[in-house]
């Protein structure tokens, strides 16, 4: 990707209610955002490896957003689990409540003022921390999106009654990917994303969000996964940002 696409084209490709939010909300795009964007909306699996404050997590969320909100209107929005988002850092609040949680309020808000309908986009978070009463819950109406932690995700995998809610995941985000990726909690993750992927009997859209790492190319094996005992081989294309350490690979 040696070109990023611009804040019209991005949002050209967003429902009128997710365009009308973001340019109320934002100048302009930040970089992984304009090179990474269509990449997910094209359901191309992605690996932003950028410093913080650019714009990473809500780059995964935006394009997510406006597909299930496409959904919503023309009335395919089911009660399954369309995105998986990992971390392994269990303080998510912030975060997740900054470019998610906050955007479906705004959102929310916005098309009661334009007498649009409202994202009916539920999400559900799960850690050690999560409640019993909350878990059934989430088994009896799962959210859209699922945030979670490598462990809880392991032990959700083993839970009959509530992984049939993964049985068509549609993306995978992967945050934080630095942290895990050579521990033992990341070798934990990736047998869990190989036993999602054999249970949906598909592949699903991997997006991977990290620090500045290198090399960028083992990173991106780690969230690729194996086929047929093998690291899968994916055509890469690597952008390099005008911001030191800011790069961007993609798998077809």
């Amino acid at each position: 990707m040696r070109t990023a696409s611009t804040k019209d084209e991005v949002l050209g490709l967003m429902e009128p209610l997710i365009r009308d939010w973001f340019r109320s909300k934002f100048k302009g795009l930040t970089e992984p955002q304009a090179y990474a964007v269509p990449l997910i909306h094209g359901g191309k699996n992605v690996l932003v490896s950028s410093p913080t404050g650019s714009g990473k997590t809500l780059t995964a969320f935006l394009s997510i957003i406006n597909e299930l909100y496409a959904k919503q209107l023309r009335g395919e929005l089911e009660d399954r689990i369309y995105c998986l988002y990992v971390s392994p850092l269990k303080a998510l609040a912030n975060d997740i409540n900054r470019n998610l949680e906050e955007p479906l309020r705004e959102l929310t808000a916005l098309a009661a003022k334009d007498g649009k309908p409202e994202p009916a986009i539920r999400v559900g978070v799960r850690s050690g921390d999560t409640s019993s009463q909350e878990r059934q819950k989430q088994a009896r109406t799962p959210p859209h999106i699922f945030i979670t932690t490598p462990e809880s995700l392991a032990i959700i995998l083993s839970t009959p009654k509530f992984r049939e809610a993964f049985a068509s995941v549609d993306w995978v985000i992967l945050d934080e990917i630095h942290e895990v990726c050579s521990s033992k909690r990341g070798s934990l993750l990736a047998i869990c994303l190989e036993r999602l992927r054999e249970q949906t009997g598909r592949d699903f859209v991997r997006i991977g969000l990290s620090a500045t790492i290198a090399p960028i190319e083992e990173e991106a094996k780690f969230l690729a996964g194996y086929e047929d005992g093998k690291v899968r081989t994916l055509p890469l294309c690597r952008w390099r940002s005008r911001t030191p350490g800011c790069t961007t690979s993609s798998a077809a």
